[in-house]
């Protein structure tokens, strides 16, 4: 006789995904990039019976020149260094899924604090900075794409109490990828490349550093 398995319940099921999906945020390397990401929202959007909004996602992301053939990474390809944009991709992902109400926060600004922290951090951006300057100013971050190992590239995103706000991203880089060993790491800390945040078109929305900008694969390209 087959075996009697009891299933979960779609409860279940949908506080599995939204774990899985937020691990996968903060680690995307680790779970499969954007491939990953992709899957995990599929599958919570057949489930919340919506899945007709991944297609209106892709149509926003695409008319903010967010999405390419090669999905979001490909929009960053021209203006982050190599291997790192699978941090900057997830953190386009967190915005989708913050508004979907699966994104789960290490820590909420209050609106002062946010208010205060979006006003000031393209200006703050403005010279040459590091993590543990972002950090010193803003504090800890909502979501931390990339874990806290030195070595490695991160993104550090901050949300506010009000959904409606926009995440405020700051992407750091330290050097090549770890299968170039010769290059990498290239500093003791992560380097601030650029501050990203709001909803037009996605090159008017990055921030650079200085040093964001020098280290840009086409630095001729046209952002801010």
């Amino acid at each position: 006789m087959p075996l009697t398995r009891s299933l979960a319940t779609a409860d279940e099921i949908r506080v599995y995904l939204v774990d899985r999906l937020n691990l996968a945020l903060r680690r995307p390397g680790m779970f499969g990039k954007e491939t990953a990401l992709r899957m995990l929202m599929d599958h919570l959007l057949f489930l919340e019976k919506e899945p007709e909004a991944w297609t209106e996602q892709q149509r926003i992301w695409n008319d903010r020149g967010a999405w390419t053939s090669t999905g979001v990474a490909g929009a960053f390809r021209d203006l982050v260094p190599g291997h790192y944009d699978d941090h900057c991709t997830a953190s386009v992902y967190a915005e989708f899924a913050h508004r979907r109400d699966w994104l789960v926060p290490d820590r909420v600004l209050d609106a002062g604090e946010f208010h205060a922290l979006r006003n000031s951090a393209r200006q703050w951006a403005g010279v040459d900075r590091v993590w543990p300057d972002v950090t010193a100013e803003f504090g800890a971050p909502s979501l931390l794409i990339g874990g806290t190992n030195p070595y490695y590239g991160k993104t550090l995103g901050f949300l506010s109490e009000d959904p409606e706000d926009p995440i405020v991203f700051f992407h750091l880089w330290n050097g090549s990828a770890p299968d170039d060993e010769a290059r990498w790491p290239e500093l003791e800390e992560p380097l601030l490349l650029a501050v990203r945040f709001g909803n037009g078109n996605f090159r008017e929305t990055v921030t650079f550093t200085p040093e964001g900008r020098r280290r840009r694969p086409e630095a001729d390209a046209p952002c801010r």
